[in-house]
């Protein structure tokens, strides 16, 4: 803000006008925080429209936790909101950035205390879509139990609020928005201002984060130029049988991990890509070890959810660890059918591993068919993700 001093005298204006003036800037401050009350959002079902792409069906929701606009706002607001960590410095938000294809571009998370995460974090755009929503868990049912876990779990610690739930509660009282939104979004109860209702809100929003405009969509859509010509060289290389990408990677959101995707027989929900291979006998780092670390099963070791490769443009740094930095570094990695580690405390031949997928067998490429493979993975990024505003944070002021 330009100060009144910095102003030249003849400049200058009237007393009364720097004050009518610095009033209106805080009301406009106090109005793109949400400090004053929301327009009428309705919290009737009846008046939600989805917002899909075409020839997609609705994602799942519980009967208990019907869409409206009020309670997708709602959750827009929770979402973005630093009052959902125990000490009031990050939210959801903070590892599930917009800019970066709402992951966060770390290699691995950093919790609100600033506790390192063994993982990466993964997009959750698309993911109403999920039948399994973390890198190693294939029991929750539902992203309203999911929430629970970055907001009240202590291994490690996300968002801190292991606790503190009455003071959580007492913190989102006070916010006059919340208010208003809480009982539109929840009619009929005597106290809205529950920790399940704020799951179920978190969980409206992150369903209606469809995306599916990326040129891989628009091309298929009839849009011809969509795709560059190195792009759709690199898509027929992506379905082939010697690639074989899409034995993993299938479907409109090119995992098998997807609701597009009820049979999990055909297609592995979790797999294991030959990352690593420590010990020779295919070990993976003792705080990484995927599936194995809740099965105990010597045939899990390694084994992550299958990711989406959408908005990869946008997602990086790459795997379940993010210790794979570019696109080109991917492909290497199954070009040889799995990681070599030279040297240091990792080293180790992941394509020698005996619990890789055996789907993973390596393949050869030409320069130019590198390239052609990276641009069909970019072909998959949805630039309109990363500015949607429905999608962005309402409390930035504007």
């Amino acid at each position: 803000m330009v100060q009144v001093s910095q102003i030249p005298a003849r400049a200058r204006p009237s007393p009364l006008a720097v004050a009518a003036r610095f009033s209106a800037l805080l009301a406009a401050a106090c109005a793109g925080n949400g400090h004053e009350l929301a327009p009428r959002y309705s919290g009737d079902p009846a008046d939600y429209t989805w917002q899909l792409p075409d020839g997609w069906p609705t994602p799942t929701v519980p009967a208990d936790n019907p869409m409206s606009p009020a309670k997708v706002e709602l959750g827009r607001r929770l979402f973005y909101d630093v009052r959902l960590s125990g000490n009031a410095i990050s939210g959801c938000s903070a590892c599930h950035r917009q800019e970066f294809g709402f992951a966060d571009a770390r290699n691995r998370s950093i919790g609100t205390t600033g506790e390192p995460h063994p993982r990466n974090s993964p997009s959750v755009a698309n993911v109403g879509y999920f039948r399994v929503f973390t890198w190693t868990d294939p029991v929750t049912p539902d992203l309203e139990h999911q929430a629970l876990v970055p907001m009240f779990g202590d291994r490690p610690v996300e968002l801190g609020l292991k606790g503190m739930e009455t003071q959580l509660l007492d913190r989102l009282r006070a916010e006059p928005l919340y208010r208003e939104l809480f009982p539109l979004s929840f009619p009929g109860s005597g106290d809205p201002f529950t920790v399940s209702n704020v799951t179920r809100a978190l969980a409206a929003f992150q369903r209606s984060m469809v995306t599916g405009t990326a040129p891989y969509d628009r091309e298929l859509r009839g849009e011809r130029g969509a795709m560059s010509a190195s792009a759709l060289r690199g898509q027929q290389l992506f379905f082939s049988s010697a690639l074989k990408c899409s034995e993993c990677h299938w479907g409109p959101l090119f995992t098998s991990a997807s609701s597009f995707n009820p049979d999990g027989t055909a297609h592995p929900v979790f797999a294991n890509n030959g990352l690593y291979n420590l010990d020779g006998a295919g070990a993976y780092p003792a705080d990484n070890r995927g599936l194995f670390d809740r099965t105990g099963k010597a045939e899990d070791m390694g084994k992550f959810r299958v990711p989406s490769l959408r908005n990869l443009t946008f997602t990086f740094p790459y795997m379940h660890d993010g210790s794979v930095g570019s696109l080109e570094d991917v492909v290497d990695n199954y070009a040889r059918g799995g990681r070599l580690i030279a040297s240091g405390p990792l080293a180790g031949d992941g394509s020698r591993s005996p619990f890789k997928d055996a789907r993973l067998q390596g393949f050869t490429l030409t320069a130019q068919e590198k390239l052609d493979l990276v641009a069909f993975l970019r072909s998959l990024s949805d630039s309109a993700l990363v500015k949607e505003a429905r999608f962005s944070n309402p409390w930035a002021l504007k």
